[in-house]
């Protein structure tokens, strides 16, 4: 069975978080003669702009990309979603009704799938990625926040009314820490979401994770109709943004983000732990390698990690790749493959102990990938969605 991420992080096309400096959702088009959309030069708000039909939506920027059955599905800049039916020779282009760049795709089921993206919207199909619906923006993201912070400054109150002087003085420095986190969320309201969502996973048609910036990590129970705040449930004080949440052999599940940031569930979600990482950097990726409890997680300067024991012991995995890893997969053969940046292919051979690299000639950043065949694959990225032979090389 193929196993894959499904979400590429901030550290890759656009590096670092330039993708937030703007203070409205709304955003400049340049207008170019390359640019399929010259009549948007203006500012337009694009969570209310319909994603526009172009030829060269397989062509551009792809950030994620998902397969159900024969169908394959891709995400990407201004709200394209495209779907292949034939092993990505031919693609058509899905309705979107937002123009914000997506950034991550997963199906629950072979019809229902949710995409993820910029302005922290969560868009949902049931036809296999035909049309799609928003489901949820970033502007509800912070009211559930807002909602979360006002319980917890009531409750930690309750707590200093009745604590002796000897914890008196933590509890208000914590309580401080608290008014100060809601002020700043009072501001975003104002100013309106900017925080993009960055990874989603889905179980089946019920039961999901959508995982962002800043700390961001929301639950759905019913299919997204509604969602919960799950941040007071991991073990993130600082709010360091997570990139990737993913299931493994044997069913945990796994999130990962700045700053070393391992998080593990091993009951669907409802309890989470940390796991101490020997690396501090940004992880952009999580994967697991076919066997149970296995782990293999990746990001800058193409650090990789391997635990055999969900994450209580970790080794530094051999690799002379130093780009930024994006997407890893597990094929069938039990190779696992990695992708990156530069137009870094890994692959490693029967085990996870190290990998052998390809860089692409065209050095385009690729995001995510996923097999179509024994002997092909499937890179999107920054030249969009490209066949490949099982190292990453170009069909001829």
């Amino acid at each position: 069975m193929t196993r894959k991420l499904k979400n590429k992080g901030l550290g890759s096309i656009c590096v670092g978080f330039s993708i937030l400096s703007s203070a409205s959702t709304a955003y400049a088009v340049n207008e170019s003669a390359n640019d399929p959309y010259p009549e948007m030069s203006r500012l337009e708000d694009v969570m209310e702009t319909q994603s526009r039909s172009t030829t060269l939506a397989s062509h551009r920027l792809l950030n994620d990309v998902a397969k159900l059955g024969e169908r394959i599905v891709a995400v990407g800049e201004r709200g394209h979603i495209i779907y292949s039916d034939d092993e990505g020779k031919t693609w058509n282009q899905g309705e979107v009704p937002v123009s914000v760049t997506l950034t991550g795709v997963d199906f629950g089921t072979a019809s229902n799938g949710w995409a993820v993206g910029h302005s922290g919207v969560i868009l949902h199909s049931e036809d296999a990625g035909e049309t799609w619906a928003i489901q949820f923006t970033g502007i509800q993201a912070l009211q559930l926040a807002l909602e979360t912070k006002e319980n917890q400054i009531a409750a930690i109150k309750e707590r200093i009314a009745t604590a002796p002087e000897s914890e008196k003085k933590d509890l208000e420095w914590a309580l401080d820490d608290l008014l100060f986190a809601m002020e700043n969320i009072r501001s975003d309201l104002e100013i309106g979401p900017v925080n993009p969502l960055l990874d989603v996973w889905f179980e089946n048609e019920n039961h999901g994770f959508v995982v962002g910036a800043y700390g961001m990590i929301l639950r759905t129970t019913d299919g997204g109709e509604t969602w919960q705040d799950w941040g007071p449930r991991i073990d993130n004080p600082m709010n360091f943004h997570l990139n990737g949440v993913e299931e493994i052999e044997g069913g945990a599940l796994l999130v990962v983000g700045e700053a070393g940031q391992i998080h593990v569930s091993e009951d669907g979600g409802q309890t989470w732990e940390p796991r101490e990482s020997p690396y501090e950097g940004s992880l952009f990726g999580v994967t697991g390698t076919g066997r149970v409890n296995e782990i293999l997680t990746f990001g800058l300067r193409g650090n990789m990690l391997f635990s055999s024991d969900l994450g209580k012991s970790w080794k530094v995995v051999s690799s002379t790749a130093d780009a930024t890893l994006n997407d890893g997969i597990v094929i069938e053969d039990g190779r696992i493959i990695v992708v990156g940046n530069g137009g870094a292919i890994l692959t490693s051979g029967s085990s996870s102990d190290s990998f052998r690299d390809y860089y692409r000639e065209d050095r385009e950043g690729v995001m995510s990938i996923v097999p179509v065949s024994d002997t092909r694959l499937l890179i999107v990225g920054e030249g969009g969605a490209t066949l490949t032979d099982a190292r990453g090389k170009n069909l001829q």
